[in-house]
């Protein structure tokens, strides 16, 4: 979001150059031409005036187009978030029923959590204002107590499930090289 501010700024600030610019090849044409200075000095001072504001046009052009892209991604994005706030509510409740099923202790349940969002052990003790050794052996007991293998384990019981199983008919999608390893 400060990155498209900036972005805007800058766009608008160029703008604002372009057109200053113009601005005073302008003055400066009208001042020439008072003077009576030559034709071909006046006829290059036109051009540079007509580029000036040609690149002041095409700038305006670009940002409210930007403008535009911005606020349409922005509606997509809300949309996407109201459309998923109840499907990540569920998920969080079925989430936390699996790790009473587990018999977590409320630290092991929020380094599983972090664990799955994709934070390392050294990212989970600092947010959790614990040693790093301390959030491995949480993360150790989660394993134990869950009989999961590791981190992609823990990711892969909770992901599994969320994957639409294939309907008859259709088309069966293989990674590379996975038509070798089938019996």
């Amino acid at each position: 979001m400060a990155d498209d501010v900036q972005d805007h700024r800058s766009m608008r600030a160029a703008s604002a150059l372009f057109v200053a610019i113009a601005l005073l090849i302008g003055w400066d044409l009208i001042a020439d031409y008072r003077e009576g200075a030559q034709w071909g000095h006046i006829a290059v001072e036109l051009i540079v005036l007509l580029v000036a504001a040609t690149g002041a046009v095409l700038l305006w052009g670009q940002f409210r187009q930007t403008r535009l892209d911005l606020a349409v991604a922005r509606v997509d994005a809300e949309q996407w978030r109201n459309e998923s706030r109840t499907l990540l509510r569920g998920l969080g409740v079925a989430i936390d029923k699996q790790f009473s099923a587990w018999k977590l202790t409320k630290a092991e349940s929020e380094v599983a959590l972090f664990l799955l969002k994709g934070f390392s052990h050294k990212e989970i003790a600092s947010m959790r204002h614990t040693s790093e050794r301390t959030a491995r052996e949480q993360a150790r007991a989660l394993y134990r107590k869950s009989g999961l293998s590791g981190r992609s384990s823990l990711s892969a019981f909770f992901l599994e499930d969320l994957l639409l199983p294939q309907c008859e008919g259709e088309d069966i999608v293989e990674a590379p090289g996975q038509q070798e390893n089938r019996p």
